[in-house]
């Protein structure tokens, strides 16, 4: 086995003279891909000087040092590009946008949360999805301003995914 299963990194064989070498590209990598942040992502081309330490996701369309790069993670070390190949639920944090960007199903996603509720202080402000709730019709008394109202309200919650159709 060349490299570990999950980020590739490089593995020192037995009697291995220069482990260092091995050693020291393990810990490059993993300064990429360990609390990833990037100055930008989709970005195709390499920056014309980038600094130590600056990280990109490459785009779709990567050309340059990044050809045959796509999606991956490159950051510029002391000892040029180095990638670092995405795997499913991989987080980054991206300066450019301010977003955390995922990946998942095989693309980068930009700020797509996920979870089962949303709590702040402690209070659960949105939770899964309810049930679908009637419009309003029929009534001794109809006001047709108070439906468009009641009708909006609900409209807007079924377009934010709050309640069924």
């Amino acid at each position: 086995m060349d490299g570990t299963a999950r980020l590739a990194l490089p593995l020192i064989a037995p009697g291995q003279a220069q482990k260092e070498m091995t050693h020291n590209e393990a810990l490059a990598l993993i300064d990429l891909a360990v609390q990833a942040g990037v100055t930008a992502a989709r970005v195709d081309a390499p920056p014309a000087t980038p600094v130590i330490g600056e990280c990109w996701i490459v785009g779709d369309a990567p050309e340059g040092a990044w050809a045959g790069q796509a999606g991956a993670l490159a950051g510029w070390t002391a000892g040029g590009w180095r990638f670092v190949a995405p795997r499913e639920g991989m987080s980054v944090w991206s300066a450019g946008d301010t977003m955390a960007w995922t990946f998942r199903a095989g693309l980068w996603r930009r700020g797509e949360l996920r979870g089962l509720s949303l709590r702040v202080n402690g209070r659960q402000v949105v939770g899964a999805q309810a049930a679908a709730i009637a419009a309003p019709s029929g009534g001794a008394t109809v006001d047709a301003e108070a439906r468009a109202t009641l009708s909006a309200v609900l409209a807007a919650l079924r377009g934010h995914g709050l309640i069924d159709t």
